[in-house]
């Protein structure tokens, strides 16, 4: 029998418990969305890919919960420009991993609730500085703040509150490097002397539809070192990080709490419209929502099932797979690390003394 088999009847019946019994304070939070990759739809080689009337409506059905957070954040997955030539592929391929989505769809980010982005991945750069240079200026234009580049961050006021967004990738030319822990500590620990809140938003991992679980070590795909990301998250909240959220492998992963800080190792996809492969797990767009208190400690939250219906649309799911397979990870790969689970979709911190009382008299 597996230790997770032992611990996750445990675990839901003392969630469910304090989720009943426990009323966990708000009052000064911040709540936080984050939801996994986001390209939605490419004209790249053509307009084949792109979606109906121009993406709207594409976020319409999990929007409102977007909407309900304080700080709402997703990667996107390539660039927003009109046009462009990328040097990513042979000409006319038939089928590249070049994304070039029309600047005007920036507008469907604000629309949905989105108030930043992460652009710290291996896919924002498909169309060079062109295609860097026309992305920000398309997502200031819709007041939708982003983190990316070496050394820089996302700075936003929320609630009287300073809130620093960074933005971390293995793109190392481009981007604040995963794989280099000093410097991710220095550049968390110098940006928390003006932020009062800092969210680390990740691109890194192996990447598959069997990429689900965290391993200790570096992640490798196609030969390139995607970060050891235990250690990656770790060293960020070390240095000051409150939040600590990932994509990349294309699949969700567990969470893990340290020391009273959140990580998701991994969101998924949320939003790829035709040129992602949805099958299996792939399919599954989880929405994150936290609750920070003042001093940045997770309060509690909520994972919201989502579902890519293909070509690429996040419809809720009632089945609440995403939820579950975070739920079985998270205690299989992190034990008494993980949060707690309630049957509901919540989730809480681990400090139950009534959860530790109780497994060391029956684990």
């Amino acid at each position: 029998m597996r230790f997770s088999d032992l611990l996750l009847p445990l675990t839901v019946a003392i969630a469910l418990s304090a989720c009943s019994a426990t009323t966990r304070n708000r009052s000064g939070a911040i709540i936080v969305a984050a939801v996994g990759d986001i390209m939605m739809g490419t004209d790249y080689p053509d307009e084949s890919t792109l979606p109906p009337d121009d993406a709207k409506g594409i976020f319409e059905e999990v929007a409102p919960i977007l909407r309900s957070a304080d700080l709402t954040v997703g990667n996107l997955e390539g660039a927003l420009i009109d046009g462009g030539v990328t040097k990513k592929c042979r000409s006319n391929p038939p089928r590249c991993f070049a994304f070039r989505m029309p600047t005007r769809y920036a507008a469907r980010l604000s629309e949905a609730g989105f108030d930043a982005m992460n652009l710290a991945n291996n896919h924002f750069y498909d169309f060079g500085a062109q295609g860097e240079e026309s992305s920000r200026l398309a997502l200031d234009e819709q007041n939708v703040s982003y983190a990316g580049g070496i050394g820089g961050a996302a700075r936003l006021v929320i609630n009287d509150r300073n809130i620093s967004i960074i933005g971390f990738a293995p793109n190392a030319a481009r981007h604040n490097d995963i794989n280099d822990l000093d410097m991710t500590g220095k550049i968390v620990a110098s940006e928390k002397q003006r932020a009062d809140l800092i969210v680390v938003f990740f691109h890194g991992g192996a990447e598959g539809g069997d990429k689900i679980r965290v391993i200790k070590g570096s992640e490798f795909h196609l030969g390139e070192n995607r970060g050891d990301l235990v250690a990656f998250a770790h060293t960020a909240i070390d240095a000051g990080a409150d939040l600590v959220v990932g994509s990349g492998p294309h699949v969700p992963r567990g969470l893990e709490i340290y020391k009273d800080r959140l990580i998701a190792y991994s969101l998924g996809n949320f939003a790829t419209w035709k040129m992602m492969n949805l099958g299996g797990f792939r399919a599954l767009a989880p929405i994150l929502e936290v609750a920070l208190d003042v001093d940045g400690r997770f309060i509690d939250g909520r994972i919201y099932s989502a579902t890519q219906v293909p070509p690429g649309r996040p419809r809720l799911d009632p089945t609440n797979a995403a939820f579950n397979l975070m739920r079985d990870l998270s205690n299989e790969d992190f034990g008494y690390n993980a949060p707690l689970f309630a049957a509901d979709g919540g989730i809480l911190p681990n400090d139950s003394k009534e959860l530790n009382m109780t497994a060391q008299g029956t684990i």
